[in-house]
């Protein structure tokens, strides 16, 4: 089973839900959450192998904190050398921070094949905010020369279950719930599993 929730990660979602339960706007989260995100991806020592195993074939999503009421979901992205997630829309905001290795997020026009229209490089420490834009389709990659990268994710929804639209290179597309890669031996940690006294 997972281990007891790390304290970094522990406090970061706190403050994530804080923000969230708050409801002053999505301005607001991105704003203060860009440098929570930065605080917890400054260090790498506190992800627990079983939310950061790669896989061979393709990359994987395992959900790291699954809020009850589905407003957000935190996430960890892993992406072996020369991998990337499928170019999907994102009708939802993002904060995302770069934990280990190199990532570039691509962002992509719909006319008839997806076509990049912008790309932004995060380097180890990095964190970036992206508003929710319903048309947009984005991709993270890892450079196919660097070692397994990392990314965390604050999403604005659980994105395991929400309904999104997935793009081959072709321009084909269809509706997808793209599910986690987690396992019975490695559920989400929750409201009980954080709900314990922080001390400093």
């Amino acid at each position: 089973m997972t281990d007891p929730v790390p304290l970094a990660l522990k406090r970061f979602i706190w403050d994530i839900q804080s923000l969230v339960e708050l409801d002053e706007g999505e301005r607001e989260i991105l704003f203060i959450g860009r440098d929570l995100m930065a605080r917890l991806v400054a260090s790498d020592d506190w992800l627990p192998q079983v939310f950061a195993t790669p896989d061979s074939t393709q990359g994987q999503q395992y959900q790291l904190y699954n809020d009850g009421m589905e407003r957000f979901s935190v996430v960890s992205t892993i992406l072996a050398a020369g991998q990337a997630l499928p170019i999907r829309q994102q009708p939802f905001w993002e904060i995302a921070g770069l934990l280990r290795g190199s990532a570039t997020r691509r962002r992509f026009s719909l006319d008839e094949k997806p076509q990049a229209i912008g790309e932004s490089r995060l380097a180890k420490g990095d964190a970036q905010v992206f508003g929710s834009r319903g048309a947009d389709a984005v991709q993270f990659a890892n450079d196919p020369t660097e070692e397994v990268s990392i990314i965390i994710h604050v999403y604005g929804g659980d994105i395991g279950k929400l309904s999104r639209r997935e793009i081959a290179p072709d321009g084909a597309s269809q509706e997808i719930v793209s599910g986690y890669a987690n396992g019975v031996d490695n559920p989400p940690y929750d409201i009980w599993t954080i709900q314990t006294e922080i001390i400093d």
